[in-house]
């Protein structure tokens, strides 16, 4: 018995440690863009960051190796973003299809599919050359795990250009997409406004490539 309650106190334990380092890395992201956004991003330093934070440098660099990963803290979804939404797509529902209906749903929030983000934040990423730069590092990055998950259900080999090439479309049709939504969060637009407009640009990108993609990666049953 004195085995087992060990093992699970410090099962218990380990949850603990995890959460205030969760809880620790979302503070000291907080805290360093809403910085960055009152000051602008080259402006802050990442010791003035720790000491609003009443951590030390290291701390901070620990968690953030570089600067625009307290912008970017969600860089691990955002990734991920488009290739999740073809792995869960329906049954009889293409990876075309899938992403027009996921971006299309998610509008009334922000998402890491969509963009939506708070006027603020929107005017630090467009006014930073860096976190600019930082954003197209994350759009190739987004797609070419979108060409991973697509070749997996096309069940391809790595060789085969179909996945990357549907990719290279499937994604540009939602750079479009999420760089107006992102001007639209620039200019304060009314959440109804976001919707109405996006909706309709959606319906437009990704109708352009439905005679081409329509069908392609349709999950069977």
């Amino acid at each position: 018995m004195t085995e087992v309650r060990t093992t699970r106190a410090a099962a218990g334990e380990e949850g603990r440690r995890e959460r205030k380092k969760r809880e620790t890395r979302e503070r000291l992201a907080h805290v360093a863009t809403l910085m960055f956004i009152e000051r602008g991003f080259e402006n802050v330093t990442i010791t003035e960051i720790a000491e609003a934070a009443d951590v030390s440098k290291m701390t901070v660099s620990n968690y953030f190796p570089l600067k625009e990963d307290l912008v970017f803290d969600a860089h691990e979804g955002v990734v991920d973003s488009l290739a999740r939404v073809v792995r869960e797509r329906a049954v009889g529902e293409s990876a075309l299809h899938a992403l027009h209906r996921v971006l299309v749903s998610s509008l009334d929030r922000p998402h890491v599919v969509n963009g939506r983000c708070t006027p603020g934040f929107a005017h630090l990423v467009h006014d930073s050359p860096r976190l600019r730069a930082r954003e197209r590092e994350m759009d190739e990055q987004r797609e070419a795990a979108l060409a991973a998950a697509l070749a997996d259900a096309a069940h391809t080999g790595p060789e085969d250009p179909v996945p990357h090439v549907s990719a290279a479309q499937l994604a540009g049709a939602h750079r479009v997409l999420w760089r107006r939504v992102r001007a639209l969060c620039r200019a304060a637009a009314p959440a109804a406004q976001v919707r109405a407009e996006i909706t309709e640009l959606a319906g437009t990108a990704f109708g352009l490539l439905e005679p081409a993609l329509g069908d392609y990666c349709r999950r069977e049953r």
